[in-house]
């Protein structure tokens, strides 16, 4: 495989700060340009984050001597730095929508972290395992944008990873009710306990716009191409409730499904779905690929967040407590961990299936 030139626009945030420490060693990718806000442009990456380093892993020797550049006003002098750029900005959504859609119109690919394009109808949303065939609508995206090269393609949002993985391989038996309920992370929110001091020993029953993508979100990854859309899938039809919770990394989910009349599988072959569920990355070995992406535990206090977020690098997904249940056929519980699976692991699983399949040449 090629060497591919890598940006981060948005590289100062959490998330942002995840994608650079991703890259150091990546075997594909080399991290070549760094963008932000105007108020870190212009200063050496190291000094641009100085105290505000948000991460257990050191910085990279790579990232710190960079200099960081305007997403905004250097967006020209990015484009033709790199192959490509991964984008996770925090900004208003139009303000985003804009961003990407201009790089992408400066031949300049976007894989991006965030939710300002993840109904736009061709532009592909793909958790890389479950729906690698959407990444066909881009040709009908280059057609709307003019371009060539660029395109803009974003994964879903992270707390979908801990439980559709789970629930995909059991669509076949006539999925047709969900129910979630997801604990959440502080750095969902891009915080840390010294930042979010009232987090400490607490749990906020809300946060903005969660449960409605949690709802939708799966109906979009599970959707089919049509006339140069996606549409998205008529069900299952899921109900959620998100909670954020005193935890520092992992998203956890408690999941109840319902199957169609009759046609609900035993707890023996849901396990052995999970156990063999394989998807694009494990055949084609991508680099971030888990080589097994559904973990279940038959301890009945597991998946625990501490213990298992980090599983396969924190790119697989850990299930565990599958039982029957009084109202629903089923319940489980399943786990990810939120920046490196549900956010840049995501995004950069995502590039690597983008450049096997030649979109980035």
């Amino acid at each position: 495989m090629k060497q591919y030139k890598v940006g981060i626009i948005g590289g100062t945030g959490m998330v942002g700060q995840r994608f650079i420490t991703l890259m150091e060693n990546h075997p594909w990718f080399q991290l070549t340009a760094i963008a932000a806000s105007a108020r870190s442009a212009g200063r050496p990456y190291a000094e641009a984050v100085e105290g505000r380093w948000a991460l257990d892993v050191p910085m990279p020797e790579e990232a710190r001597n960079l200099v960081v550049l305007d997403a905004e006003n250097d967006a020209e002098q990015l484009a033709s730095m790199v192959d490509f750029c991964f984008c996770a900005v925090d900004m208003k959504k139009e303000e985003i929508r804009a961003l990407e859609e201009r790089y992408a119109r400066l031949e300049c690919p976007i894989v991006s972290n965030n939710s300002a394009h993840r109904w736009t109808d061709d532009v592909p949303m793909v958790v890389p395992e479950i729906n690698p065939d959407h990444l066909e609508i881009i040709e009908a995206q280059r057609r709307r944008l003019g371009t060539k090269r660029g395109f803009i393609a974003v994964k879903s949002n992270c707390s979908l990873q801990s439980y559709v993985p789970a629930l995909h391989p059991l669509k076949k038996y006539g999925l047709e009710k969900v129910l979630v309920c997801t604990y959440q992370a502080i750095s969902g929110a891009g915080k840390t306990f010294q930042r979010w001091p009232e987090m400490v020993d607490n749990c906020i029953p809300y946060i903005g716009g969660e449960e409605e993508k949690s709802e939708q979100e799966p109906l979009k990854l599970w959707g089919h191409i049509e006339d140069g859309k996606i549409v998205k899938a008529g069900g299952p039809s899921f109900t959620a409730q998100c909670f954020r919770v005193a935890c520092q990394d992992g998203h956890m989910a408690a999941v109840f499904m319902k199957f169609a009349d009759g046609k609900a599988p035993s707890m023996e072959q849901i396990k052995a779905d999970w156990a063999a569920f394989r998807g694009v990355p494990q055949e084609l070995e991508l680099p971030s690929a888990p080589k097994q992406f559904l973990h279940y535990f038959e301890e009945p206090d597991r998946p625990q967040t501490r213990l298992d977020r980090n599983l396969e690098h924190g790119m697989a997904v850990s299930v565990g407590r599958l039982r029957p249940d009084t109202q629903y056929d089923y319940k489980f519980v399943c786990l990810s961990h939120n920046t490196l699976r549900g956010a840049a692991g995501g995004a950069v699983l995502l590039a690597e299936l983008l450049c096997a399949k030649g979109y980035m040449d």
